[in-house]
């Protein structure tokens, strides 16, 4: 899929790190073409964090990041949501993304899949529908967390993009422990996901809602 230079992006990320590992390489090649690529996260998931860290280390590694990609500064946007209680506050959450729509006024949404059981995840996905239901929506991939995934968007990433992503997960030493958070993972999906469509990596996305 090819997206038109000099668009608004926004990704929503329940948790600091979820914008990187869904959609990190596409998120560099976005704004290498052009594009405005704001990402807003709900939470630095201070209540998990492991005792070794500061509470609020996930603040400090999503900033540093988020500047590997190449998003600006003033482009990511963080909200205190408590980890794991989302789904009680819906409506505040569906507030805060009406400010982003009216704010930014974005031409592409990335945000978790619809099928996506985490509790977190699934809110943003439902509340960043009902906000965005007059917009192009892309959903992202997150294995560990999706009951099913339809691939039926990708986007091409040459290394230069798979590797900024990889890069920018290295980051996030606070969730180093995590099975998926590691290099060998993320090239392995890249890699898969670019077989499914005759290239080297790719990442994919389910088409909620595309507006040509």
């Amino acid at each position: 899929m090819e997206i038109p230079n000099n668009k608004r992006v926004l990704v929503l990320a329940p948790h600091t790190d979820d914008g990187e590992f869904g959609c990190g390489g596409t998120i560099s090649k976005l704004i290498e073409n052009g594009n405005d690529v704001y990402c807003a996260a709900f939470s630095a998931c201070q209540q998990s964090v492991l005792k070794q860290f500061p509470a609020d280390i996930l603040i400090t590694e999503v900033k540093a990041a988020s500047s590997v990609l190449g998003v600006k500064g003033n482009n990511l946007i963080l909200f205190d949501y408590e980890v794991r209680t989302f789904n009680y506050r819906r409506q505040e959450i569906l507030d805060d993304i009406i400010k982003l729509r009216l704010d930014i006024k974005p031409d592409l949404i990335f945000m978790p899949s619809m099928n996506d059981i985490h509790q977190d995840h699934c809110t943003i996905a439902q509340e960043g529908l009902r906000a965005f239901k007059f917009s192009s929506i892309l959903c992202y991939e997150v294995p560990w967390n999706n009951l099913t995934f339809n691939t039926s968007a990708f986007s091409i990433l040459d290394d230069c993009h798979l590797q900024k992503k990889i890069d920018a997960l290295k980051e996030y030493k606070s969730q180093a422990h995590r099975n998926y958070a590691n290099e060998e993972f993320i090239r392995s999906l890249a890699r898969t996901r670019g077989v499914q469509i005759d290239t080297r990596y790719a990442e994919c996305f389910e088409v909620i809602r595309w507006i040509l």
